[in-house]
């Protein structure tokens, strides 16, 4: 394993990006009560921020309002089997001017969910903020790389 300087990070996170963009989905963990609640999601990187569209009324906002601590696993199949995971915490941001701005941010059409824009009442984002984040190859078990906040 290998930690990632922080001169490293930008570099680092290019490559979380490229490999997320590859996977497209992943595979959220939130908590609900004491127990875990795993769904795929699409969500886009910006820098080191992971944003996540979805409603405010939805399972896993309502559980990230309660507990913020969320797992992420992106898996890119072949040529090398990228393994990507995220740790961190996550919190529902619904204030307009985040919405508006990290509506163009997002990799994919939301008006097909939101047909009235980023101004829904319907429409929050997930932010992100990882606290370890692992890229490596052939499920974790070669050029395994490790950023830690």
């Amino acid at each position: 394993m290998t930690a990632v300087s922080p001169a490293d990070k930008d570099a680092f996170f290019s490559d979380v990006e490229a490999a997320a963009r590859k996977a497209t989905w992943c595979a959220l963990a939130t908590v609900d009560g004491n127990e875990p609640r795993v769904r795929m999601v699409h969500p886009t990187w910006e820098g080191d921020v992971l944003w996540i569209a979805t409603g405010p009324t939805t399972p896993k906002a309502t559980q990230i309002e309660a507990n913020g601590a969320v797992d992420i696993q992106f898996q890119v199949s072949p040529d090398d089997f990228v393994h990507l995971l995220v740790r961190g915490s996550a919190e529902v941001r619904t204030d307009p001017a985040t919405k508006e701005r990290v509506w163009d941010v997002m990799d994919y059409d939301l008006s097909q969910f939101w047909p009235d824009g980023p101004g829904s009442d319907a429409f929050c984002l997930l932010k992100v903020s990882p606290e370890r984040v692992e890229l490596s190859e052939m499920f974790g078990t070669m050029n395994k790389r490790v950023w830690r906040a």
